[in-house]
């Protein structure tokens, strides 16, 4: 490595070690958004924030084409080593980081056409990008790329994937209502342990194709207080549902309404429930992949090149070609070694993939631009 690109690289890792230093939760990202505007203001960025919302937007040239690149700005909110505090434990630190280093790399590069940078609020709720489509930043977008860390037992360091095709997940919340009865009188009363018991049992007997990957499980089950001789009527429940395909997932919400219906009827009890925050799955465009798998090949060389990934996590960056169809989007995976996994609160990567990453996200949107410019 030449003396300017570890110069460059150490620029990325100060100002990576700053964003980790000082991670917030969804939507409470000032002081996140904050330090990248001063930051790309300095270097003669243009940038616009937003008066209802955290994020903001950095431009480099003018005109058509337009390439987007999304960097996740949030952190989690989750115990660290026994007290509860935002942690950048989804790579989000590492993201904003990448794309401020193609931003440096490609402000004096761009000369035909629009390189739109969108540094968005509260992936973590699946709620940010909605909010950036209804804002307008995507409407002219012709191309848009994402990228997330991937970790060590998907993708290891060395290795991008061009693609990474995540599953689309949808939450449910549900309530058994009906009263409280005495323990020596079980008759009186529907017990709502039981019923939400059941109602886990059935999800498993929902069948779709062995060849959909899909699940359908209680991951919450409230009832009952500090009374044991009381039979709670009532209770709380929640599920998480997953499929690797929008459609796919349709089909298994009506399955698991079905369920619930079915256990209502069978112990004449009320069961309320309500969807809760639907991630769809990955739209990848063939070309936006072809694109960011030229830039892996430029960059790290064809031994680095990965095939796509097919995950069951989500990414709310897929809002963004479900919302705006005309949008190419593909997001590049990065191999960094990153361990135990994500969330986990003591998660760790190699660095080192800072600048590998902002190298190849550069090389990837140079590509896009010189395509639709012609040769």
């Amino acid at each position: 490595m030449t003396q300017t690109e570890t110069t460059f690289e150490n620029r990325l890792l100060e100002i990576f070690e700053h964003l980790h230093a000082h991670p917030e939760i969804s939507w409470k990202e000032t002081e996140t958004t904050a330090y990248i505007l001063r930051l790309l203001q300095s270097e003669g960025v243009r940038c616009y924030t937003f008066d209802d919302c955290t994020g903001l937007i950095a431009e480099i040239g003018t005109g058509s084409p337009v390439v987007a690149v999304r960097a996740d700005i949030d952190a989690l909110w989750q115990q660290v080593n026994g007290e509860f505090r935002a942690n950048h434990s989804c790579g989000h630190d590492a993201h904003m980081s990448i794309v401020i280093g193609a931003i440096l790399k490609l402000k004096e590069e761009v000369t035909n056409g629009t390189v739109r940078f969108i540094f968005q609020p509260a992936e973590e709720t699946g709620t940010g990008a909605l909010k950036m489509v209804s804002k307008g930043v995507v409407d002219d977008v012709d191309y848009l790329f994402g990228i997330h860390l991937r970790p060590i037992e998907e993708v290891p360091f060395g290795k991008i994937t061009p693609s990474v095709h995540h599953g689309a997940v949808a939450f449910l919340n549900g309530k058994v209502i009906g009263d409280d009865a005495h323990g020596a009188r079980p008759h009186q009363a529907v017990n709502a342990i039981e019923v939400m018991s059941s109602l886990s049992r059935q999800l498993n007997t929902i069948c779709f194709s062995p060849f959909e990957p899909y699940s359908a499980k209680m991951t919450r089950l409230e009832a009952g207080g500090q009374s044991l001789n009381i039979i709670p009527g009532s209770g709380k429940f929640g599920l998480d549902v997953r499929a690797q395909r929008n459609k796919v997932l349709l089909e298994l919400q009506k399955a698991v309404e079905h369920k619930i219906e079915q256990i209502s009827q069978l112990y004449e009890v009320k069961i309320d429930y309500e969807w809760m925050d639907f991630t769809p799955a990955a739209e990848v465009s063939a070309d936006a992949e072809a694109f960011l798998r030229k830039g892996i090949i430029e960059t790290a060389g064809i031994d680095a090149l990965a095939d796509p990934l097919i995950t069951p996590g989500s990414d709310d960056f897929h809002f963004y070609t479900i919302k705006r169809p005309h949008i190419k989007a593909a997001m590049m995976g990065l191999g960094s070694d990153l361990a135990p996994g994500l969330h986990h609160p003591n998660m760790t990567f190699d660095r080192r993939i800072i600048k590998i990453g902002a190298d190849t996200l550069t090389a990837s949107v140079k590509y896009a631009l010189a395509e639709e410019n012609g040769p």
